[in-house]
């Protein structure tokens, strides 16, 4: 054990003239003692405990402790769920390294793509403890290294990022197959079909990649998924299934040949998978019926405002209709009743015609019966006189007033009588000016 060693700390020297009564002020009061049990924790309590009770020294607890934890990684190796090795696989020859699985070949089948560095590290760690030549050679089996040969080749390849990315670009292990019909009509078509597409967007270099979602996808959604995959930006680059270009400098032209053939063979093999990624993209949104949902919608909104627009169309045509058959109805009423007022007031001015004419020959028939006036026969010069008198007075007066000289000759049969109403309207029409004094000659003695 350490000795101890005890450096002598003196306390600081208080100011001059310090007093405790005089510079300590109090500001309360200690509560009353109280006794708890303390009892050690922690890791290195723990160590010491360990320590004391096996009766070790730290660099022994250490050393035990190591093997402890090594023992333990390999346990907990040991316990992950383990892949069965292939006799085929273990038969291989490492000269045949690019065709081999690698992922398989180091037990991660399940996870390929998706494995982390640290567990291409455990795993082949893992498969080195059991394929080592050495361990072989104690079992008494020489010149057995392919399969140890295909391990390293395999954590080679997954351990450096572009080679690893080169193989991922042509594992088609980790490929999710489209469902078939079959598959299909038991239903989960987005959760099949998602994970297709799931699948693929490892190969995508926008990230994050919109995912095909479920029938409650909003349209926007269904319509961002289906943009992106039409327009899917890979980066797959098929190198990995390059054939080796020659190294040696002696054979330019076969190795500027090689290369141009790898660089057409790449070309060609993105247009397939450009191709098959579009055909899966047109299967897929052929049976989505989120996309006939949303084109039945669409085509219904559509007609919708075809019928709204062809109906306002109908009813403006009606309104302009009914508007131009009330213009002619009302202006066929129009001419019918300036007609039939042409027709009344035809008929009025013929009845005031007629009535006119009536009363003119009441009024000539009043003379006639008083004899024009005279004492026997009357001669042609006195009928003459008088009746040119009755044309002058009914020529100066309107209508109404020949209808009123009428209405009191009427019935009158005494000449007196009939020429003292013949000479009233005459003194009346000289007395308005109409006539003259002298115009008159029969109606005025």
């Amino acid at each position: 054990m350490a000795t101890p060693i005890v450096v002598p700390t003196p306390l600081l020297a208080l100011p001059e003239g310090w007093t405790a009564e005089k510079d300590i002020k109090t500001v309360g009061k200690l509560s009353g003692a109280t006794q708890r049990t303390l009892e050690p924790v922690g890791p290195y309590f723990l160590a010491h405990a360990r320590r004391a009770r096996h009766k070790r020294t730290f660099s022994e607890d250490d050393r035990i402790q190591a093997q402890e934890r090594a023992k333990k990684v390999e346990n907990d190796e040991d316990s992950e769920i383990s892949e069965p090795e292939d006799p085929m696989m273990l038969a291989r020859d490492a000269k045949d390294w690019k065709q081999q699985d690698h992922y398989k070949v180091l037990g991660l089948s399940k996870y390929r793509w998706k494995a982390t560095e640290e567990q291409i590290k455990r795993a082949h760690r893992k498969k080195v403890l059991k394929h080592h030549p050495d361990k072989k050679a104690a079992a008494g089996r020489t010149d057995d290294d392919n399969f140890f040969k295909c391990i390293q080749k395999a954590t080679e390849v997954l351990l450096d990022p572009i080679k690893r990315r080169q193989f991922d670009s042509v594992d088609e292990e980790a490929d999710v197959e489209p469902p078939t019909k079959k598959q299909l009509q038991k239903g989960n078509f987005y959760k099949l079909w998602g994970n297709v597409f799931k699948s693929e967007a490892r190969f995508s270099k926008i990230h994050p990649v919109p995912m095909l979602g479920d029938d409650k996808s909003t349209r926007e959604e269904v319509e961002n998924f289906y943009n992106f995959w039409y327009s899917f930006d890979s980066w797959r680059s098929f190198e990995y299934l390059d054939e080796d270009v020659p190294d040696d400098n002696e054979n330019r032209d076969q190795k500027r040949h090689t290369e141009r053939k790898n660089a057409n063979a790449r070309k060609k093999k993105k247009a397939e998978d450009n191709a098959r990624l579009r055909k899966l993209l047109d299967d897929c949104s052929a049976g989505d019926e989120r996309i006939k949902r949303f084109r039945q919608e669409a085509n219904a909104a559509k007609n919708k405002k075809r019928l709204e627009r062809e109906a306002a169309e109908k009813k403006a045509a009606e309104d302009a209709k009914a508007a131009k058959e009330a213009a002619e109805k009302a202006a066929k009423e129009a001419e019918e009743k300036a007609k039939a007022d042409r027709e009344a007031n035809k008929k009025a001015k013929e009845a005031a015609k007629n009535a006119v004419k009536k009363n003119k020959r009441v009024l000539r028939g009043s003379v006639k019966d008083a004899n024009y006036f005279a004492e026997g026969d009357a001669s042609p010069a006195t009928i003459d006189a008088v009746l040119g008198d009755v044309e002058l007075i009914q020529g100066k007066i309107e209508p109404e007033e020949i209808a009123a000289l009428a209405s009191k000759l009427n019935g009158l049969k005494v000449a007196d009588e009939i020429k003292s109403v013949w000479k009233a309207e005459a003194e009346r029409l000289i007395g308005a000016g109409k006539i003259k004094e002298g115009e008159i000659k029969a109606f005025t003695a």
